[in-house]
């Protein structure tokens, strides 16, 4: 078929899915075959950092470049403002064919939802069946499903009854016998083939030209993401027994150094009442579930390359944020930093447009900065004198995105997939100003705890203080300005209150130990501080500023 010239984006999201639980970023990681092929192909960054580790926030970022201080999403239940600048809104508006299919959890509004001449919604339990759940939108644009819309529904009913009850006190689990063509991430590699085949045969709407328009789809799955469920073919090929644990340390958050929010999260998921049997199915399932959908992307990928568009089409992948995954003994997520939850896969493939391939990335990137990098290729923007189209006197040339628009995202290019430079460090935050979550709260809720307290507690526990974490390739420091004055004697449990964390990853990569009280550590902490003000001071306007084009008034 014909080509356009503007780079086809293709944006492949996981849910839940943390770096390490693939080969290519730890020892402890299984082969993925479809993103080890991807990052042959491409760019991989070892130290792709979430700006905040929960699905809305994660997902609006990502969507406008921007943190979610300052787009306000900062919490599940607070979606995509109105009228905010963001990918599909720029994409849309440059004569883009735009699709999402799969997991929403960004777009709410029904001006943005009127972005997509494609939406094909699907999420961890089925199909939306109401509005009430924010971000799961019912109904399809532009497209029916292929697999019918009943037999999806049947194969996401176990996954949907592994919320309310399971094996386990703490996280249930199952492996299924239910037809694999059902599962939601079979479904959405199904949808994807679909779209491609109709892309390439000229039903959507094509230029003026007779060229067709580029398209940008985002093809979101959403698993890894618990309730964890897979189909027994990919269970079998992770049995329990083979299973790489962890690293553990029995007395983490019992020697007085564990901040009282990670001792709370750690009382309602660690899962040390729990046989090891089980604390090994649930991470053999949650690889399982990765290698499902690995084998989803690889189907995405070989339609691209059978219907020739692979060329023109620039492809990312990342995830929203982690998973515990057997890390610090718990599973799922919650409020806190380790690397487990914070630190994402991150791939940027475009060959044909000179991306190189086959490099591994090691500085500090976030995935704020993934919007930039596409409309930077794509030619729509210019950031910082990177590329051609910036000229001094604040004016961009050949690109759409004026120098105020580009401004308003505060991530920025991504080195080597374009000339940027490497960033130093990477920044994570949560919570929105709430009053914090202590460990008396957890006094009067139904025991066992588990899964249904961790739900139960979510919206105060969102909500709860001002966490920042910045991160280098050396150290990772988290504080929260709310908690200034915590004590290692102030928690509610008799523990330490919301005292600072700080890793050394150079000597402990798997944080377990947490060493800002020491001493010797005052100089690095002061260091790590300073990072943290001057990127809190850069990102404090919620809007960038008008800036004047002369050094003075106009002389009459």
């Amino acid at each position: 078929m014909t080509q356009n010239s503007t780079p086809n984006v293709l944006f492949i999201m996981a849910d839940q899915m943390k770096s390490s639980i693939l080969r290519m970023y730890s020892e402890i990681g299984i082969e993925t075959p479809t993103l080890e092929r991807l990052a042959d192909e491409g760019v991989r960054f070892e130290h792709a950092i979430t700006p905040h580790p929960l699905c809305v926030p994660a997902r609006t970022s990502v969507m406008t470049g921007r943190y979610p201080h300052s787009t306000g999403c900062r919490r599940n239940e607070t979606l995509m403002p109105e009228n905010e600048q963001h990918a599909f809104r720029i994409w849309k508006d440059n004569g883009f064919t735009t699709g999402l299919i799969g997991k929403n959890h960004a777009f709410v509004e029904q001006s943005d939802l009127d972005l997509f001449d494609v939406r094909c919604e699907v999420s961890h339990v089925g199909l939306p069946k109401d509005n009430r759940y924010k971000g799961a939108n019912v109904g399809n644009t532009g497209m029916e499903w292929v697999v019918p819309e009943a037999d999806i529904n049947a194969g996401h009913e176990d996954r949907a009854a592994l919320r309310k009850s399971g094996q386990s006190p703490r996280i249930a689990y199952k492996i299924s016998d239910n037809p694999e063509k059902n599962f939601g991430t079979s479904v959405i590699a199904t949808q994807t083939e679909a779209f491609l085949e109709k892309y390439a045969a000229g039903d959507f709407a094509a230029t003026d030209s007779g060229e067709p328009d580029p398209f940008a789809l985002w093809v979101s799955f959403p698993d890894p993401h618990e309730p964890y469920e897979v189909p027994r073919r990919y269970a079998d090929m992770f049995p329990p027994e083979d299973v790489v644990m962890p690293p553990q340390r029995t007395d983490e958050y019992t020697d007085g150094t564990a901040p009282e929010r990670n001792r709370l999260l750690a009382k309602v998921l660690r899962q040390t009442d729990d046989s090891e049997e089980h604390r090994r199915g649930i991470v053999s399932v949650y690889q399982a579930m990765t290698r499902f959908v690995d084998d989803g992307i690889g189907r995405v990928l070989d339609k691209l390359e059978e219907l020739g568009l692979r060329e023109n089409t620039i492809i990312v992948f990342t995830a929203d944020h982690g998973d515990f995954g057997g890390e610090h003994g718990m599973a799922v997520k919650g409020g806190v930093f380790y690397d487990a939850l914070v630190r994402v896969p991150l791939i940027v493939s475009w060959p044909a447009g000179g991306v190189p391939q086959g490099v591994s990335d090691d500085s500090m990137t976030n995935t704020i900065d993934i919007l930039p990098t596409l409309l930077e290729l794509q030619g729509l923007a210019s950031f910082d004198g990177i590329g051609t189209g910036w000229a001094r006197g604040g004016e961009h040339e050949d690109t759409v995105l004026s120098e105020a628009e580009t401004r308003r995202m505060q991530g920025r290019p991504l080195p080597t997939v374009t000339s940027a430079n490497a960033r130093h460090a990477a920044f994570s935050e949560y919570g929105a100003g709430g009053p914090l979550v202590t460990m008396d709260i957890l006094d009067d809720l139904p025991k066992p705890l588990g899964y249904e307290t961790l739900i139960h507690t979510l919206w105060a526990r969102e909500a709860e203080g001002r966490r920042k974490m910045v991160r280098t390739k050396e150290w990772k420091y988290v504080t929260d300005p709310m908690a200034r004055g915590a004590t290692l004697g102030s928690g509610s449990d008799g523990g330490p209150g919301d005292v600072d964390e700080l890793y050394d990853l150079t000597k402990d990569p798997w944080e377990l130990k947490n060493v800002a009280h020491l001493p010797e550590n005052a100089g690095v902490i002061s260091e790590m501080r300073s990072l943290l003000a001057g990127w809190m001071i850069d990102t404090e306007d919620p809007s960038p500023i008008e800036m004047p084009d002369s050094v003075g008034s106009t002389v009459l």
